[in-house]
């Protein structure tokens, strides 16, 4: 939109909407003492006049169109090309200066900005902000992955069958049966794991994993993991102040009081004492193998055994840092909080993502992820999605209706 007579019925249809848009005088100077050309504060994009806009298609024209169109609209059969109509102008100029500087590798893209000044790539990105976005996707053809179980219930449902021995939500009241509550899912499923290959043996164990899946055995994980951390209800004899005092060595692997930050590594609070006694036997006679457990096992006597198996089963379990699986509704509740609702961004420095393509957000969503593209933010924000997530995510945006952004010419002062 270059001018007023073209902003204002864009406008209008924005608040009807509901969407909040952005306004910028270009008579305002946005370059404040404090703000850098060229820093990630920079603003000028956003200020565009219309002397800028035009230049700035020029530019599009001669090194952005081959590959993005002069529309801004990327062509079906560009795979991973992203639409850049109505984008927001100083994330795309952000974003230009990041490729100019090589930091994205060497690509199209840094070849195409390479030789453009600084004035040249704001001039471009305040030229594509200001175009009409693509519309969104047809949710016929752009349709998210299928609807899998809730793994809670899932798992809640596969264990169903263990409660007679670690007892209801993995709390154990039969001496010699574990606990599982308070137990990481990576160390549960490692666990389980093993007992269904036979490398740790238990008849019953095996017969009863042959029949689990891995989804099976990773939504029983994760169900005891989310599970209230409570003592096991069983009884533990032995001094727990003499138990503490021998658990010192410990602490290196399973904390303090038992409470491991390790996820391969189990917690030992609240656990079954009789049971703790017994991997402590196994560990120290061989009939469990770990060389790791193998020294410290045979370091201490039954009786310090007994004593610590009584401090452990004393201490306050606590609750992995696991979290409960979002639905793609609560992940897009997430993203908008930086990106506007509806992936309709009103920081002029966060991308929009409503009617992108679907591909370029499933690229970049795991760019994020493996770390390829760069950002502490988004690399901690996309770290627990799974493929399907990803995959529902990037439908869910694809699918929603862009909001332009809009630059309105104010009069100038008389």
């Amino acid at each position: 939109m270059t001018n007023s007579a073209r902003a204002f019925p864009l406008l209008v249809s924005m608040l009807a909407a509901g969407a909040t848009s952005m306004f910028f005088s270009p008579g305002a100077n946005p370059q404040a003492t404090t703000i850098k050309p060229g820093s990630g504060e920079d603003l000028r994009a956003a200020y565009a006049t219309p002397t800028d806009i035009a230049e700035g298609k020029k530019v599009a024209a001669a090194s952005c169109a081959k590959c993005h169109g002069l529309d801004g609209v990327a062509p079906a059969n560009a795979k991973g090309v992203p639409h850049i109509a109505g984008q927001r102008p100083a994330y795309l100029h952000i974003e230009l200066r990041v490729y100019q500087t090589g930091a994205r590798g060497e690509n199209p893209m840094a070849g195409a900005v390479k030789y453009l000044s600084d004035d040249a790539l704001m001039k471009v990105s305040a030229y594509y902000a200001s175009l009409e976005p693509a519309p969104p996707a047809n949710p016929r053809t752009v349709k998210a992955a299928p609807a899998k179980p809730d793994p809670l219930s899932a798992g809640k449902a596969a264990a169903a069958g263990c409660a007679g021995c670690h007892g209801q939500g993995g709390v154990s009241t039969t001496p010699g049966m574990p606990s599982l509550v308070g137990l990481d899912p990576k160390y549960l499923v490692a666990s389980m794991n093993a007992y269904k290959s036979g490398n740790r043996k238990d008849d019953m164990m095996k017969t009863l994993l042959a029949a689990m899946s891995e989804a099976d055995i990773a939504n029983v994980a994760l169900y005891y993991a989310l599970q209230k951390p409570v003592r096991a209800k069983t009884p533990a004899p032995g001094d727990k102040e003499a138990g503490k005092a021998a658990s010192a060595t410990c602490a290196g692997c399973h904390g303090d009081s038992g409470v491991s930050g390790n996820p391969a590594t189990p917690s030992l609070a609240g656990q079954d004492a009789q049971y703790f006694a017994a991997a402590m036997k196994a560990y120290k006679d061989g009939s469990r193998k770990d060389d790791t457990m193998k020294g410290p096992a045979v370091s201490v006597d039954e009786n310090a055994v007994k004593n610590m198996a009584a401090f452990y089963a004393s201490q306050q379990p606590q609750p992995p840092k696991v979290r409960k699986p979002l639905t793609t509704a609560e992940w897009a509740q997430r993203c908008d909080r930086c990106h506007g609702v509806d992936g309709n961004s009103t920081d002029p420095r966060s991308p929009a993502l409503a009617g992108q393509r679907v591909d370029y957000l499933e690229t970049v969503l795991r760019a994020y992820q493996k770390g390829t593209r760069k950002s502490p933010q988004m690399h901690a924000m996309t770290d627990g999605l799974t493929d399907a997530d990803v995959a529902n995510l990037a439908a869910h945006y694809a699918r929603q209706k862009p909001r332009a952004f809009v630059y309105v010419v104010l009069p100038p002062k008389k």
